[in-house]
């Protein structure tokens, strides 16, 4: 029986396919400037697979789709900024160089391999100035691109990129920038996740030496407290009218995002 045939832009379509309908699974990712740096928010029901780190001193990494495979590329960028820095100089550690680096690998292992690798990162790296702030975007491929003011990346990333073109301004305090993260990650008419399961982090260009730094608990709480939220209505609402029955039916819960740990992250 003779063996079938593919060709290689065949076979190229079909590793691009297999890996963007993984990544398509993840939960969305939104990175974006504010007025003291680079704020990073994702969904994430897990407390303890992060979908958002710190690589240097001033570099964080954030990334959608199988965890154990972007948290190779983590782990080899935190080692490849480890080896430069000491070597060299600590400054010589830039995002630039290890986007590079992970836009080579990302592309070796697609061309090389049976199986792409079902991941999208953000390389992103704050400057002493917004000027000097810097987000890169790797896709599965070994494609680089360099985004302005924002990226969004996951499962629904092109209604989310174009919820955050809506909204996003440049020099947003942290609040407001927190604000248009998470109203560009919500569905219209959804629910905003409850704040146990969100990831924040920021590369704060005023903190000194290491700039990463985790929101969480009650820091995060005033945080989204200042958010602009809507107001609430001056007149409270006309009672609603009751069932033939004569009762109220009672308010349904909103559907839990139970994650098994069996999807993309």
């Amino acid at each position: 029986m003779p063996f079938g045939y593919a060709s290689p832009e065949q076979i190229m379509r079909d590793k691009a396919d297999y890996a963007r309908k993984g990544i398509a699974r993840g939960r969305s990712v939104v990175v974006l400037q504010y007025v003291d740096g680079i704020l990073f928010v994702a969904p994430n029901p897990s407390r303890a697979l992060h979908k958002i780190s710190e690589i240097y001193d001033r570099i964080g990494f954030a990334a959608v789709g199988r965890y154990n495979e972007f948290e190779e590329l983590r782990l080899g960028g935190i080692r490849y900024a480890d080896i430069n820095g000491y070597t060299y100089d600590r400054s010589d550690v830039t995002g630039r160089g290890l986007a590079n680096l992970y836009a080579s690998n990302l592309g070796r292992i697609f061309t090389e391999s049976i199986k792409s690798l079902e991941v999208e990162v953000v390389v992103a790296e704050v400057g002493e100035t917004r000027d000097g702030d810097a987000i890169y975007r790797l896709t599965f491929d070994g494609s680089v691109f360099d985004e302005h003011g924002f990226a969004a990346m996951g499962g629904q990333a092109e209604a989310v990129a174009s919820r955050l073109k809506e909204r996003y301004r440049e020099s947003m305090s942290l609040a407001d920038a927190l604000e248009v993260a998470l109203t560009a990650l919500t569905e219209p008419g959804g629910e905003r996740p409850p704040v146990a399961q969100l990831e924040v982090a920021v590369l704060d260009r005023n903190r000194e030496h290491r700039k990463f730094l985790r929101l969480t608990g009650a820091r995060l709480e005033r945080l989204l407290a200042q958010t602009s939220a809507p107001a609430a209505p001056s007149t409270p609402p006309a009672p609603a009218a009751p069932s033939p029955s004569g009762d109220t039916p009672p308010p349904t819960a909103p559907d839990g995002d139970v994650d098994d740990g069996s999807s993309p992250l």
